[in-house]
């Protein structure tokens, strides 16, 4: 899935968010060269096959979603015979690739012996990564997610010299702590020291909101290999900008906010018979989400919409008076600038 040397686009994995619609809409109109999907998380018992195809449908489908995106599955435990056991029985339901999360900053996660609660004991890390490579086929990628460490930056270095050690074929950094969740500030150069030293490829996340970040991320880490979540739902653009600036292959046109709401509620209609119907809070998540972060313009005309057809019939209805709105003001500002000019008057002879 990631080439060590090709540069590639990674959609993060959110919990409640990038679900299988979702997933297929960014395979539609992102430039990512594969997804992740949502953690499942292995608990007292290891998970059934039939857990892994209910959450992550694309299984059925040779691990693309409908729009053609490749799609890693990320489970979450901390007993490495279990982990291992679920591993196996997600390749057996059509996995073609494996992510482990050290990264889940949710407090509900790291009681339970999950996520980032790993990160204070690198051993276990190790016994984690070790026994899913051991048990699934060489041919199946394993790669981990970790956390910068638990309150500090510095566990980052050992945390990573096990996961490489294990055997992963690649690792992700999310350029915070645990502690931080998604507080600024983020930390991207022991991403660069990581790279240099662990003899793996390492993808670079956290805290790219546009281009100008991605820059400065790809300056700061030296990385070719980048993960993006919530930028690109604040940013349509984003992912696409990145991906041609990586020679990567770019998504359709998402300039449209009524485009892309209008494909996400198509995809989720696609899935129905199989996950619950939650297309109007999906569509106010993100809305709300590209209004806190991005420049959603909308947001306050359509939060209060009931149906998914309330409200895309009102953001069409927006989109449609803000383009005549728009276009007004540009003839206003052109007839100040360039005003017509004035016409002699006649003269008439006596």
């Amino acid at each position: 899935m990631l080439d060590p040397n090709s540069p590639a686009l990674v959609l993060a994995p959110m919990d409640g968010i990038t679900d299988a619609p979702m997933r297929a809409l960014q395979g539609e109109f992102g430039g990512f060269t594969y997804a992740v999907s949502e953690f499942c998380r292995v608990s007292i018992e290891a998970l059934p096959a039939k857990v892994f195809r209910r959450d992550i449908p694309e299984l059925e489908t040779g691990s693309r979603t409908i729009s053609g995106l490749p799609v890693q599955v990320q489970i979450l435990g901390g007993d490495p015979d279990r982990m291992a056991t679920s591993a196996v029985r997600a390749v057996k339901a059509g996995a073609i690739g494996i992510d482990i999360n050290f990264g889940c900053p949710a407090p509900i996660v790291n009681r339970h012996d999950g996520g980032a609660s790993l990160l204070r004991c690198p051993s276990r890390i190790y016994e984690v990564v070790r026994a899913i490579r051991d048990a699934v086929p060489p041919s199946i990628p394993v790669s981990a997610k970790l956390r910068l460490g638990w309150d500090s930056i510095e566990p980052i270095h050992e945390n990573a010299e096990m996961v490489a050690k294990a055997g992963a074929s690649w690792l992700t950094i999310h350029a915070r702590t645990k502690s931080q969740g998604y507080l600024p500030p983020v930390y991207w150069n022991p991403i660069y020291e990581v790279r240099r030293n662990v003899g793996i490829p390492v993808v670079a996340n956290g805290d790219i909101w546009n281009f100008e970040d991605f820059l400065r991320c790809r300056e700061a880490t030296g990385c070719s290999h980048f993960m993006v979540g919530r930028g690109s739902l604040a940013n349509p653009l984003l992912s696409n900008q990145i991906a041609s600036e990586l020679g990567l292959p770019v998504g359709r046109d998402s300039s449209e906010w009524l485009v892309l709401f209008r494909s996400l509620a198509s995809y989720s209609a696609l899935f129905r018979d199989r996950i619950a119907d939650r297309t109007i809070l999906r569509l106010k998540q993100w809305m709300k989400f590209a209004h806190t972060f991005g420049e959603f313009p909308f947001f306050h005309e359509l939060k209060l919409c009931v149906t998914t057809e309330e409200l895309l019939s009102k953001l069409e209805f927006l989109e449609d008076r803000r383009v005549i709105e728009s276009r007004i003001q540009y003839a206003s500002t052109a007839e100040r600038n360039h005003p017509e000019p004035s016409r002699p008057h006649p003269v008439h002879c006596a």
